[in-house]
């Protein structure tokens, strides 16, 4: 066998060991997401027409898909909304200082804090704090800070900014960001989420 032959099968065997490697580190890696918890979980529309689609359950064990279709809001007193929501226990909210999210979505994806100062319990504005991540169309893993949360445009000036106190936040909305003039559709995953102590 010559040497140019040799060197070739050398080669070859090379990038074969390196391919399985690479393989078997991808399929190692999506088996190390945390199943999420289903009781944790839900989701909610408008009841003016936006629609969410499941498969047979929201949670399976590859996690979290929904298709949302939201509607244009309705008139100026009835606006639309679409939303996975995540319903951990208050004390891990309470001690969070970072949210580390793997996700899939169509379009960029809003995170928002729900927080007792502004639901049907506080001012009733449903203002909040949320912080937008990129459009996925690939398993994509943000770690975001709290410092990069803020208040959205239309929150009404009466409505008063408390700052967020984690033990007044008892829920994490997922939203993909389609807008109240157009609404629109878009398809939200999610593989993992970890509120980071």
């Amino acid at each position: 066998m010559s040497v140019s032959v040799k060197t070739l099968f050398i080669n070859m065997f090379i990038i074969l060991i390196t391919t399985s490697t690479i393989l078997s580190t991808s399929v190692s890696a999506k088996e190390n997401y945390s199943p999420l918890e289903a009781s944790q979980w839900s989701y909610a529309t408008d009841p003016y027409g936006s629609e969410a689609n499941i498969n047979e359950s929201l949670v399976t064990d590859q996690g979290v898909w929904v298709n949302f279709k939201r509607i244009p809001r309705v008139d100026a007193k009835r606006n639309s909304w679409i939303e996975v929501i995540y319903s951990p226990e208050a004390a891990m909210l309470a001690t969070t200082k970072r949210i580390k999210l793997t996700y899939k979505c169509d379009i960029p994806l809003l995170i928002k804090l729900s927080q007792k100062h502004y639901g049907k319990d506080g001012d009733k504005s449903y203002a909040h704090y949320q912080i937008k991540l990129p459009a996925a169309t690939q398993w994509h893993t943000e770690e975001v800070d709290f410092s990069g949360f803020s208040r959205p445009d239309w929150t009404p000036e009466s409505s008063v900014d408390h700052g967020i106190v984690l033990e007044q936040i008892n829920a994490l909305y997922l939203t993909p960001s389609l807008t109240d003039e157009k609404g629109g559709e878009a398809t939200l995953q999610v593989r993992a989420l970890e509120l980071v102590q």
